[in-house]
Formats: C-alpha cells, structure tokens, sequence
C-alpha cells in the first residue's frame, strides 16, 4: 500500500463514522499529511486511527490568535506520519480525549491541559501532571498572555509535595517513596512503590521537577538560536534535538541541507548513539555489581568523546548542527581519525561483548529480569531500543527514509524476549549496526558546501521534524511569525512515551532489582521535563 492509498482509506473510513474533515483531503505540512477536523470529532477520529493500526506518538497545541487554539495530534502508519488538527475557543477549550483508545495519550494530554488550560473532557485521570506550583491556579503559561518569567513576583516555587499517588491496600502491603533527590549525581524524579515482601505490585511515576519552559523561551528566537535552544533540550540527545528542530524548521522554509551536511549530520547523530548505548551498557552492568563491564565501557565511551572533541569541538556535539547545515567540516586528517576510532571500537567490542553476553551471573541477574511484553509495548506505543526489545520493529532511518539514510542500508536489531537482556542486546547491537552506517556515510561523503545562507520563511510557515534519535523517535514542531521569529517550539523526546514502559515491567519484579530495570529503559527526566 502505498503512502497515499492508506490516507484514502482513512478518509473513507472518517466518513463512515460521521468525522467531519474541513478539507477533502490532507494538505501538506512540509512533507507531513495534515488534517483539519472538528474538534468534536477529535475522540472519533481516535477511535478510527486506531481500528486502522495507527500509532499515536504525541499532540502538542498552539495558540494561534487570541481567541483560537490549534491542537495537534500526530499518528504514525508504516513509516507515514498524519497530524490531525482541531482549532478550539480559548473561551472554552474542550476536546474529548485520545487516551480511551490510545493510553500514550495520557501525560501528554494532561500536560496540554496544564500549559494551555484546554480540558480532555472525558479522560481517565484529572490530577495536574507537568509541575504547576510555580504559576497561579487558572493561569496557564503557554498562552500569549503569560509572561515567561512567570507571575510569582521572583519568589521561590513552593515545593509540590502533595502528588495524590494511587494506593493500594492489603495484608503485608507497604509503600516505598524513592526521590526525587536519588543518591548518585542523576535527575530528579519520583517513584512511589507498593510492595508485598520484595515483590513490586504497583508504580508509580512522578516526574517534572526540573520543568524549564523550554517551550516558552522558545518564543520570539530567531532560527539559529532555535538550534542552541534545541541542543539543549536533553544533553545527551544534543544532536537529535538539534537536527530535528533544523529540519523542522528548514521544511517550513522549503529548503534543504545540502548533502554533505546531510551526510555529516548522520555521522553526528550516529556518534551520539554510540556513547550514549557504550554508557548504558557498562551502567546496567554496574547496577547488577559487574563493575568490570562499567570501567571497560566506560573507557570506551570517555576515548568516544575525546574524538568527539577534537573532531568537532563539543564532547557532546553540541551546537554542531545549525539551520541551513552543520558548523563544522571534515578535513582528510579529520576523517582519518575518525575511521580510526570506528576501527579501534570494532576490535575492542569483538573481546568485550562476549563477556557481557555469555557471563553466568549477568544472565542470571538480566534474563527474564523487567519483562516488557510485546502486547504492552504496543498498546504504550513505546519507540527505540525500549520497542525493539519487546518486538516493535520501526526504525525511522529505515522506514521514514529521510535523509542521507533513504540512501543507505539500515540494519535494526529486533526481540521479543523484552527483558533487560533484551534491551542490552539491541543497544550492543544497534552498535555494530552504527558503525557500518558511518563507514557508508564517510565513504560517499559527497564534496560540496556543508551549509546554505538561511532564509527565514513567511509567517504562518510551519514544519515537523522527525527522525531516529539514540532513544528512538524524536519530533519537533515549529510555526514562525512576523521577521522571521518562531512563536511555538514543540519538542517531544521518545521519553514521553517509554517512561510509562517502566511502570508496567516491573511488576512483579523485587524491589532491589528496579535500578537496573531503570537503566535499562534510561528515559530522559530532561528530555520530559521541558
């Protein structure tokens, strides 16, 4: 089926339960489909979406005006992407909620609810989600007439300490608060156990300590101090936020990168994967008293980034990726490095992954350890390493096709064991995988310029960028005004949609064994808490 022939039958399909399209059929959001219904058809087209085998990966809204907000929803099938849109009235924002048929919907529908104030009139669960004790209740801080330094006078956010965590009750049942202030130098975030024994009943997250209205500053940037905006969004995910805000932002301006900052963009990205799976891999280890698989990839991971450094100038590759390109070109001695390191890295992983796959007491402390099943996995609608252990098989690289990598061989590893094993695997995997990519990508390494004078789009221009980050999916929304100004930012990490992964495999899990269950999945609390 074709792109196009699946959309059609969407379409029909919306008829035949009575949803209401304005437009015959779907426009273009630079290369994306867009589709404007009524925004009371917003829970029907849900519930159609998903009888068609849609997967639901965010919704953002927007404020268009002072008496119109525009409200998002993006589905993907196949590889295809489709963003539905309903406009509601400020003087009364009132949508039915997605979550009945898709429950990825949840946080984020409550997070909409608390930035813009818009009500989800029939969803499941009413308490605030994204931290609210630093605003006034009734005001909603993504509106236009909310200041972004907030209204608080300068005061200090009084601590939101009185979460309704949901309680379950019974003999020998026990609750075991932990965070958000955890004993190693990491995130805040709380988790709120129910245990009989050690064995976990229930969990509970609760996220948003560190909220930093990344969206709101977004306002009023031009697009280059977008991308260092971006960059930023979550550290170690610097280069996919990076590139999906630029793409988002260069399909508004119908433009493009040319292609060798394609290519060197894909290097970038493929690098940040490498660390980041490197770091994981010894960090899962270390959790389950491995400490020599700890010290030994993180060595890796430490030479990694001094390449990194001296390559590219940012151990983390920040700000590497700009509108229009990348700031940084490869000389043949630059490139020589390079592929030195990729050599070196193959050599060291053919003696260390051996050790990590076949040694008794990682098996006996990884396998069947944080089960995720594939039936969970898809009805969370969970991305990346999380999803491919647990049979969800999409890759964008591969299935989207974007580019460079339309043009290039994609591997991507799949289980469906979905234990932390599992989820080692596809990153030791995925590894191997990257390293054959970035042999393709430096040896096509096209000549030519790596970045074109910016032009900024008209206002009203808007665009979606997608692609395949080191945790999965990653999507940036971005619409621009007068001079050339973005007025709405929207990044959502693939954290989103995993952190609930984490609630639901460690039932039945004993409580000593949940650090390296978190490890496994390694959600962003940054990436989360914009």
């Amino acid at each position: 089926m074709s792109r196009f022939e699946w959309l059609s039958e969407l379409l029909a399909r919306c008829e035949d339960e009575h949803v209401l399209v304005r437009h015959g059929s779907a426009t273009q959001l630079a290369l994306v489909h867009l589709l404007d219904i009524d925004h009371e058809d917003w829970g029907r087209f849900a519930a159609v979406a998903h009888a068609y085998g849609c997967r639901w990966s965010a919704v953002w809204a927007d404020q268009v005006d002072s008496a119109l907000i525009n409200v998002n929803a993006c589905f993907e099938y196949r590889g295809d992407y489709l963003v539905v849109r309903a406009g509601v009235d400020v003087s009364q924002p009132v949508l039915p909620s997605q979550m009945p048929w898709f429950p990825a919907a949840n946080r984020p529908e409550r997070h909409v609810q608390d930035m813009f104030g818009i009500v989800f009139s029939d969803h499941p669960d009413a308490r605030r989600w994204t931290r609210h004790q630093a605003w006034s209740e009734g005001h909603f801080p993504l509106r236009r007439d909310f200041p972004a330094e907030g209204d608080r006078g300068g005061e200090i956010s009084v601590p939101d300490a009185d979460y309704p965590f949901f309680q379950v009750q019974g003999t020998g049942v026990y609750e075991i608060p932990v965070g958000p202030v955890h004993a190693g130098i990491i995130e805040p975030g709380h988790f709120r156990f129910q245990a009989l024994g050690e064995t976990v009943l229930n969990l509970e997250e609760r996220l948003g300590y560190v909220h930093k209205g990344i969206e709101k500053i977004a306002e009023g940037r031009d697009a280059a101090s977008l991308a260092r905006l971006a960059g930023r969004v979550c550290g170690d995910s610097s280069v996919a936020h990076a590139w999906a805000a630029c793409m988002a932002m260069e399909r508004a301006a119908r433009c493009s990168a040319p292609p060798r900052a394609l290519h060197l963009r894909a290097v970038l990205v493929e690098r940040e994967r490498i660390a980041n799976h490197l770091g994981d891999i010894g960090a899962v280890c270390n959790d389950v008293g491995f400490a020599f698989a700890h010290y030994q990839f993180g060595r890796l991971r430490e030479t990694w980034q001094r390449v990194n450094g001296r390559v590219f100038g940012h151990r983390l590759l920040m700000d590497c990726v700009i509108p229009g390109g990348v700031s940084r070109d490869l000389d043949a001695a630059q490139l020589d490095e390079l592929k030195a390191s990729h050599a070196e890295l193959g050599r060291e992983l053919e003696e260390l992954s051996p050790i990590v796959d076949y040694h008794p007491s990682l098996e006996d402390r990884l396998l069947g350890t944080g089960v995720l099943t594939p039936e969970t996995a898809a009805l969370l609608g969970v991305v990346g390493f999380v999803g491919k252990a647990s049979g969800r098989d999409y890759d964008l690289r591969r299935d989207h096709g974007y580019a460079p990598y339309h043009r290039l061989q994609v591997e991507s590893p799949v289980f469906r064991e979905g234990d932390v094993a599992a989820r080692l695997g596809v990153r030791t995997d995925e590894i191997g995988h990257s390293l054959a990519l970035m042999q393709q990508l430096l040896d096509t390494l096209p000549e030519g310029d790596t970045v074109l004078p910016w032009q900024p789009p008209p206002s009203g221009a808007e665009g979606l960028g997608l692609l395949e980050g080191w945790r999965g999916e990653v999507l940036c929304y971005v619409r621009f005004g007068d001079a050339g100004k973005v007025v709405r930012f929207f990044p959502r990490d693939p954290s989103w949609l995993n952190w609930p992964a984490l609630e639901q495999l460690i039932h039945g899990n004993i409580v000593p064994d949940f650090p390296v269950c978190n490890k496994s999945v390694n959600a962003s609390y940054s990436g989360h808490d914009l």
